[in-house]
């Protein structure tokens, strides 16, 4: 195996690894879930003041739940359907496509 394709190996990996760690859903994901859990012990410490001032409804209860509810769906839509980056040969079709396949050979 020549060192060129190694090379190109190496940076395939670490394309892979780093699709997975910056997926967007994974950062929404998580902000929502840790957000809907502050949001949820809020809402279970609501006083009989606070709850008078809602109108008797638990706001912060059912907003934290549904926050949450909102980041764990992120976060297992990651999970079911993970990122993955195009293969080398994908992204140097797209290039030949891009310059009309001019400059062959």
């Amino acid at each position: 195996m020549s060192d060129h394709q190694h090379e190109v190996e190496e940076l395939a990996r670490e394309s892979a690894t780093a699709a997975r760690l910056f997926d967007v859903r994974r950062i929404i994901g998580g902000l929502f879930t840790v957000y809907g859990v502050i949001v949820t012990i809020a809402g279970l410490m609501a006083t009989d003041a606070d709850l008078k001032k809602a109108q008797n409804i638990n706001i912060n209860l059912w907003t934290g739940l549904g926050v949450l509810a909102l980041g764990l769906f992120f976060l297992v839509w990651q999970q079911l359907r993970p990122a993955v980056p195009p293969a080398a040969g994908e992204m140097a079709d797209e290039g030949h496509a891009a310059d009309g396949g001019a400059a062959k050979g």
